[in-house]
């Protein structure tokens, strides 16, 4: 049985902001010779593990914050390393304290996520704009203040003196080079569902503690074998209780550091899901026509590759030809990953 599968997910994004870093991430092409936008795989991938623990309703594990006094140097960041919270089972850990009197436990994420990033570069743009935070109507009730150099608060005639000769306004400040991207995205998960629900006991390559192979025992998980050797697989009530949530969160996370004032749906417009890792690639792809005084890109998703279940919302028919869009694209392509998942023997690979 292929232990893998693929999901390759389009989306449009209108007018906003993936990451809050110089206004908008980006990276440059060298064929097309301009500036992509991209939101980072860590990010898709946190954006995915706070969709599961908010439709399972739990909270992520708790992180330990370590520190040096007395200057406070930051040192090592922890969590539990315990697969009983859903953000690690699907997210991983890595417990490695300073001191080397402590083995270093670590269990690699059963998901691998790509960047969001634009399907074409000639798909995708960036703009940029100056904002400004305006209180000038107002004087009445907005304060200002202005200090010297020592921190000493000046009075208003020393600030009225400061002004002299100036049209500059105390209570209106201008955001400048403020980046925004717009176009059509995609990513991409790799599913490894060998280590999906399964954690190792491998001694040689800890991945839990002693005390947390007991308590997991305890309750309920399974003792079982996989390819990587012994291991732990989660009871099949907590799986029934995760798969749902889980190929719910894999379409429909979201970015939640959107600016308000940039905010985008960033609408799912396509998905598609398979085993096969070479052909998902022809599901959602461009194609380039080099006629004309420019290049151009057009979007195609393709139905009819053999081993791709490939599904298309309402809101695709916009961005691309296609005839066999639905309202309940996104509802089919859940259930597509829920049965692939139900599927596969976790207690008996």
């Amino acid at each position: 049985m292929n232990p893998y599968i693929y999901l390759r997910g389009l989306r449009h994004a209108d007018h906003t902001v993936f990451n809050v870093a110089e206004g908008q991430k980006r990276y440059w092409d060298e064929q097309f010779q301009r500036w992509v936008a991209y939101c980072s795989g860590q990010h898709v991938k946190r954006s995915v593990l706070e969709e599961v623990t908010n439709g399972l309703g739990e909270d992520p594990a708790p992180v330990t914050f370590y520190f040096e006094a007395p200057t406070l140097g930051e040192k090592e960041v922890t969590t539990p390393g315990d697969p009983r919270f859903a953000d690690q089972l699907l997210g991983g850990w890595m417990i490695a304290k300073a001191g080397g009197n402590n083995r270093t436990i670590k269990r690699r994420s059963p998901l691998s996520i790509s960047a969001l990033r634009a399907l074409h570069p000639l798909l995708s743009n960036i703009s940029e704009e100056n904002l400004s935070f305006d209180r000038s109507d107002r004087p009445d009730i907005h304060k200002v203040i202005v200090t010297d150099k020592k921190g000493n608060e000046l009075g208003e005639e020393e600030i009225l003196e400061l002004l002299q000769g100036s049209d500059r306004s105390l209570r209106r400040k201008w955001i400048q080079g403020n980046r925004r991207t717009s176009g059509l995205f995609i990513y991409d998960i790799a599913i490894d569902l060998r280590t999906l629900f399964c954690v190792s006991t491998n001694e040689l390559e800890p991945e839990l503690s002693p005390e947390t192979i007991d308590a997991l025992k305890e309750k309920g998980w399974v003792v079982s074998k996989n390819v990587f050797g012994g291991c732990l697989a989660a009871p099949k009530e907590r799986r029934e209780q995760l798969i749902p949530i889980i190929a719910k969160s894999l379409i429909n996370w979201r970015i939640t550091t959107n600016q308000a004032r940039t905010f985008s749906p960033m609408e799912v417009l396509a998905v598609a899901v398979s085993q096969d890792a070479n052909k998902i690639a022809g599901s959602i792809r461009a194609k380039l026509n080099v006629e004309g005084e420019k290049p151009r890109a057009t979007p195609i998703v393709d139905d009819s590759i053999p081993n791709v279940d490939t599904f298309v919302t309402l809101a695709g028919g916009g961005y691309f030809d296609t005839q066999s869009e639905s309202h309940e694209a996104i509802e089919k392509a859940e259930e597509k990953l829920v049965a692939l998942m139900t599927e596969f023997p976790y207690e008996q690979q």
